[in-house]
Parts: structure tokens; sequence; C-alpha cells
């Protein structure tokens, strides 16, 4: 009898998929809902979580904090009076599942509310990776041009919900509208796109709004 060799192979994804469902149940056994927040660096992520928090202020609110280095923007969240924690990676270039499972243990959690897990910065890694979200929520500026979609489909593909930001810069970049709407549409026909100034505050108690109602319709 011949010997044959018989080769398995196991996708790199399953471990980090397992341990993702895992933390999606203990949140929502912890009654809390947790926000994949994906962006490229200087999107603006850190100002937008705090606009977003600042909108919902009847429900707590939580911070998990993705950079390769640093705690700025922890410092700068913990200041305002809200639970973050930072997480820093040293090099990986997105949140995976085991490390969001580990930093969790962390945080208080001792009220029902809103998890926002700031991802790092780039469009490519974390929109591959579960890390226990019930969203993902993209957020891309003006200034990133309105080719985005177009560049990197994924991050697009996977959003729940998209905060296009620094609006009032359009005029003086020359950012086009319909493109970059056309480009959304063929990739994701479902998620809801906000246009927002972390400036003046525009737009965010409508986004916030709707991430109010996408918590509520993952809890019934």
């Amino acid at each position: 009898m011949s010997n044959e060799r018989v080769e398995v192979t196991q996708s790199i994804y399953s471990e980090n998929d397992r341990i993702a469902a895992q933390t999606r149940q203990f949140f929502d056994q912890s009654s809390v809902f947790a926000v994949n927040v994906m962006g490229a660096p200087g999107a603006g992520k850190t100002s937008s979580i705090i606009h977003l928090i600042n909108s919902l202020p009847h429900l707590r609110s939580y911070v998990l904090e993705g950079d390769i280095e640093s705690d700025i923007d922890t410092i700068k969240m913990k200041n305002l009076g809200i639970e973050t924690l930072q997480i820093n990676t040293y090099g990986a270039c997105h949140l995976d599942a085991p490390t969001v499972r580990k930093a969790i243990d962390g945080l208080s959690l001792a009220e029902p509310g809103l998890l926002f897990i700031e991802n790092i910065g780039n469009l490519v890694c974390p929109a591959e990776f579960m890390i226990g979200e019930h969203i993902k929520l993209l957020i891309c500026s003006v200034a990133e041009g309105s080719d985005k979609p177009y560049k990197y489909p994924l991050a697009f593909e996977k959003a729940d919900m998209i905060l296009l930001t620094k609006i009032d810069l359009k005029s003086f970049v020359d950012f086009d509208d319909r493109f970059f709407g056309k480009g959304v549409q063929a990739l994701n026909k479902n998620a809801a796109v906000f246009e927002v100034d972390a400036r003046t505050g525009e737009g965010f108690a409508t986004a916030a709004r709707h991430l109010e109602e996408l918590a509520r319709r993952a809890r019934s």
C-alpha cells in the first residue's frame, strides 16, 4: 500500500474568529454594544468617538484605544472622564480578537452601554479581522480624497456605518461627492453615510441617533 501525504491547512483566521465569537457573546451578556472603529491615520477617529459619546450622554461609554505606540488619545479620553484603556501593538497594523479579549479584562464594563474599539490607523488589515464587535464604523475624511472606496474596497464593503469627516475642507481639496457616493453604493448599499465636522459638531447628533438605533436592534 502506498503512503499518501495529506496536508490539512487551517484558516489563519479560524482561531481569531473563534475568540471573536466568544468575545461577542461576552458583550451580549454584559449588554455592551461594541463598535470597531476603523480608519486611516488622521481621519478623525478619536474626535469622532468623543463627539458620538457626547451626543449620547444617557448611555455609558467605554473606549479601547489602539495604537502602535503612545497613549496620547487615551490621556485625552480620560481627561474627559471617559473610561479608556490603551492597547499598544508595537508594530502590528491591526487589532485582533485575542488582543481585544485580553484587554477588556481591564475595563469595568460596570453598566450596559457602548464600547468603542479604536483600531490601528489603517484601511487594509483592520477590515479583515473580527474582534468581537457588533458593527464596524468606518471613518474617512474628505482630505483623503473621494477615491478611497475604489482603492480600499474591503473597508467599505465591511462597514456597517460610515462617517465622512472634515466636510468643511471640501472646497479646498476638490472632493467629488458624486464619485465618492457612487463608489460606496457599488460596494455597500446598506451602510448609512453621515457627513460630520468635528470642529463644529455638525452631523454627529444624527449619526449618534443611528448608532443608538443599531444598538437597539442588536438587543432585540
